[in-house]
């Protein structure tokens, strides 16, 4: 049986500041309506609990390539992190490696993964994560993607992408939370993060959502050995904003960061970045960083960053 979603005001209707009028205190500089505001959370918080839902971190994971998957520490630290978080109902997944307009979203049932990688070894192919689907999901992304009046497709027939399963096979191996991955409807900054702020309520509905790339990708120094100092710039850069949440900032990474152009010739890989951001704008949230260091010692920063 699906499992009934909070909805805003259901319980009770302000009017003229709070259900119940009360003008605040003489010193209580707040306005009548900010009790209404106050009540109205207390309620979702309390029909949450009820229904046994949970507010859940926001999460960006650099996600490596299918060779991740025989890194023993890296899987390791992905799995740690899995366990140090409250366990979702569901995963909302935007992968840097699905970028389709409109916002596009994945299958509902479990489907093939899509192994969208060449020149690798044969068992990388055979890596399978039968997920279930998540439709009730689906049904929450596709209200609130209306309610903004953005636009939304489906692609009912996609599977998962290896920007999707490469970090929920160390992080959920028994692939038993439901998954729904979503496309990013493009590399608009300001579009991803108002894609994010659209979604952010999902989070307190017990849904993972999950942002999936690499702050630092530059292929051409792929798999040589050394960091450069223009990755170490970048890095450091991102972090600072990440910890002040200065999202202007971490929208205009092509003008602000240093070395811009060398971390990210092209940016796909960080676009997923903006959306997590996006979803908790309003939140003020701490930063937290639950994986650093640099894959195989190169020029991608394995840092990944979790919103509370």
């Amino acid at each position: 049986m699906s499992r009934p979603h909070p909805r805003e005001g259901s319980r009770f209707v302000c009017r003229g500041g709070s259900r119940h009028h009360r003008e605040p205190p003489g010193n209580d500089p707040r306005p009548a309506a900010s009790n209404c505001e106050v009540e109205r959370e207390e309620n979702l918080q309390s029909m949450r609990e009820d229904l046994g839902l949970r507010s859940m971190p926001v999460i960006f994971a650099a996600h490596g390539a299918p060779v991740l998957l025989d890194d023993a520490g890296w899987m390791a630290e992905l799995a740690a992190w899995a366990k140090a978080m409250p366990k979702p109902t569901s995963i909302l997944m935007i992968s840097a490696h699905w970028e389709e307009q409109p916002t596009t979203l994945g299958a509902t049932r479990t489907r093939p993964l899509i192994y969208d990688f060449y020149g690798f070894p044969e068992r990388y192919y055979q890596t399978r994560y039968p997920a279930p689907g998540a439709p009730d999901l689906a049904a929450r992304v596709r209200e609130f993607l209306r309610q903004k009046k953005l636009p939304v497709a489906e692609d009912p027939e996609r599977g998962l992408d290896h920007g999707a399963y490469v970090p929920l096979v160390p992080m959920y191996p028994d692939a038993d939370v439901p998954v729904l991955q979503v496309s990013m409807p493009g590399l608009d900054a300001q579009e991803l993060f108002r894609l994010g702020q659209s979604l952010a309520p999902l989070r307190h509905e017990g849904v993972l959502i999950f942002g999936s790339g690499f702050i630092t990708h530059n292929m051409r120094y792929a798999f040589r050995p050394g960091i450069p100092s223009w990755a170490r710039d970048f890095d450091a850069w991102a972090a600072d904003a990440l910890l002040r949440f200065d999202a202007d900032a971490l929208l205009d990474f092509q003008a602000r960061a240093p070395a811009a152009h060398m971390a990210l010739p092209t940016w796909e890989h960080y676009a997923p970045l903006l959306v997590v951001a996006g979803a908790v704008a309003d939140d003020r949230p701490r930063t937290t960083f639950p994986i650093t260091g640099w894959w195989m010692e190169g020029a991608f920063t394995k840092r990944s960053v979790q919103f509370d």
